[in-house]
């Protein structure tokens, strides 16, 4: 079947140019116009697989403007094909607002799947698939950032994220401090050369990235959710929070950053805890 005109989401490689569909490299053969996040990195791919398409710049500072423009002329019945730099638009990527914009004027775009580093870095991360949540890019303003680390604290399936390598020291040493010293996966420039997977505590991660002089890539970052469902976990906590409790007179706060960074569970699930067996033998803890 021919491309007709429509909007085409189109998924691109994320590092390994060999990584996209047979059906997107046929897509993006037929469309009349290619609307790319960065016409240079997409010429290259274009010219890679030997495609010569005609490119259109639609990155997150024009977006908004170039939106209903593209919806107009696929009104006029020309088919467009949007990507972005690597994986797949709208994903923490541009596109967004394109696709919403066709959909409230009655046009349904058509997503042609492929390469996504969240789903690639899952994969392989060997924490559980079952349930994870995608967030992307956190604030780059701090306050907000921490308030959205503290929404996590409870999070119970695998939470994905992506950093720049600038900030993902940064980043883990906030994690460590909102959520405590949890498993995770950090993996760079997946499917390119130097492609590499880093697993253990946060803090093992902290000093893995600590040691080298930069980081160089993109970043996604994996980390274990909550510990609160694992019933052996939670027993093993509230017997030992029970004896300190009864052994020593730290005040809940400090007795429950001590038990999150040993658990690697959150510091709100173990304070709940602690007031739970407080409440629970008021006359053993005065």
């Amino acid at each position: 079947m021919d491309v007709i005109g429509n909007i085409y989401v189109v998924a691109t490689p994320i590092g390994n140019m060999d990584d996209i569909t047979i059906r997107a490299l046929r897509v993006l053969s037929e469309v009349d116009l290619i609307a790319a996040e960065d016409t240079r990195k997409t010429g290259k791919l274009l010219a890679y697989h030997n495609i010569k398409g005609k490119l259109v710049s639609c990155h997150e500072h024009n977006e908004i403007a170039k939106a209903q423009d593209l919806i107009d002329q696929v009104k006029g019945g020309a088919s467009i094909a949007l990507v972005t730099d690597a994986g797949t638009p709208s994903v923490s990527d541009p596109g967004y607002r394109i696709v919403q914009t066709a959909i409230q004027n009655q046009i349904q775009p058509v997503p042609i799947p492929g390469p996504s580093a969240a789903i690639a870095a899952l994969s392989v991360s060997g924490l559980p698939t079952d349930t994870y949540k995608f967030i992307g890019f956190l604030s780059k303003k701090k306050g907000k950032r921490l308030e959205q680390l503290k929404k996590l604290e409870i999070e119970p399936g695998t939470i994905i994220f992506y950093e720049s390598p600038k900030r993902i020291n940064r980043l883990l040493h906030e994690m460590l401090e909102v959520l405590g010293d949890r498993y995770a996966v950090f993996a760079r420039e997946i499917t390119k050369r130097f492609e590499e997977f880093h697993r253990g505590k946060l803090t093992e991660l902290i000093d893995k990235i600590e040691k080298n002089e930069s980081v160089k890539g993109e970043c996604t970052l994996l980390v274990s959710g909550s510990m609160e469902t694992d019933p052996i976990c939670m027993r093993d906590i509230r017997n030992k929070l029970a004896e300190k409790l009864k052994k020593t007179g730290k005040k809940p706060s400090a007795l429950a950053h001590e038990m999150a960074m040993e658990y690697g569970c959150s510091r709100k699930i173990i304070y709940q805890e602690i007031l739970k067996i407080k409440n629970r033998f008021p006359a053993g803890n005065k």
